[in-house]
């Protein structure tokens, strides 16, 4: 059975398209992205602006043209912050149906967790001891703290790196007090997740995908770290090598980060405001131990739907 899942996030549409042969094995297919920046220009004012609406469904009228042409036979579409949040997402909803004939699922916060983890536990080996798990989006970031028996605690916040850098708009290259002033903004948002943390007490970050594979990709481009590669799911981040990276990333204009190798152009602009995000979290939890997963919620949605399997 050949499966396509659609995540329609607020920077980036994902697709994935995988040929299931049970409830434990399948082949992925096809992989893509299409950096569609649904929050750009609006993000904060609740709905989505021309010009990224019709992007979304753009992008949408190719991945739906992939589709086909691989005789798909079922679609899973899921709808995250930027399209959940708008008040105009019905409205992108119900076009996708009567254009492409394509059902989208609008998730809330902590579905959109869930499934993040189930992508997380299927990459990585989880320990006995909890780990915190992070996904940066650009409307929503996602925790969960989780270990190999599953996830004790979960939070959708809306935070994500769009919504950051459209209300802290910074200098160039950024200045310490402008990073201070996000840092409280972060800090009065997550008290959630900082009291969880206090209680869990968890002993790494496990970053999904997005931004986190940048840093793999940063790391490996600039200073000959692991490559990231297809048959593999799982890296550990070295301290080192993260740091270097991210006093770089910090002390960069945007035209020096396009000279970066590894960064790809659409997280020119947002990668300062994750390394932010990174390393605060990192200070929360008070380790430096941080692994990366490949997989997020597009792999989390497929691993579930066959479990489904009968």
């Amino acid at each position: 059975m050949k499966v396509a899942v659609i995540d329609c996030g607020t920077n980036t549409f994902n697709l994935v398209i995988a040929e299931i042969f049970d409830q434990v094995r399948y082949n992925k297919l096809y992989n893509t992205r299409i950096p569609v920046k649904l929050g750009e220009a609006a993000i904060n004012n609740g709905f989505i602006a021309d010009a990224a609406f019709e992007r979304g469904i753009e992008a949408l009228r190719l991945f739906n043209d992939r589709v086909r042409k691989l005789n798909v036979e079922k679609i899973l579409a899921f709808a995250t912050s930027a399209i959940r949040d708008a008040s105009n997402g019905t409205l992108f909803v119900k076009r996708v149906k009567d254009e492409l004939d394509i059902d989208i699922m609008v998730i809330d916060g902590n579905r959109e967790a869930e499934l993040i983890y189930y992508g997380i536990r299927g990459a990585v080996t989880m320990k006995k001891e909890p780990s915190l798990i992070m996904d940066i989006g650009g409307g929503s970031n996602e925790f969960v703290i989780a270990n190999k028996d599953g996830f004790s605690w979960k939070q959708s916040f809306k935070i994500g790196a769009a919504r950051i850098l459209d209300r802290f708009p910074h200098s160039n290259p950024i200045k310490s007090n402008e990073i201070e002033t996000i840092n409280a903004y972060l800090l009065d948002e997550l008290k959630p997740l900082i009291t969880a943390v206090q209680e869990k007490k968890p002993i790494e970050l496990i970053g999904s995908s997005g931004a986190f594979d940048s840093i793999i990709e940063m790391i490996h481009g600039e200073y000959n770290g692991e490559p990231l590669r297809a048959e593999k799911t799982e890296y550990v981040v070295e301290e080192n090598s993260y740091r270097k990276i991210v006093d770089r990333i910090m002390s960069s204009t945007l035209e020096e980060r396009k000279q970066i190798k590894g960064l790809v152009p659409m997280r020119f602009d947002m990668i300062v405001i994750s390394c932010i995000m990174i390393d605060l979290v990192l200070k929360i939890i008070n380790t430096n131990k941080m692994r990366v997963s490949t997989y997020s919620l597009k792999e989390g949605a497929l691993l579930e739907f066959m479990q489904q399997i009968k």
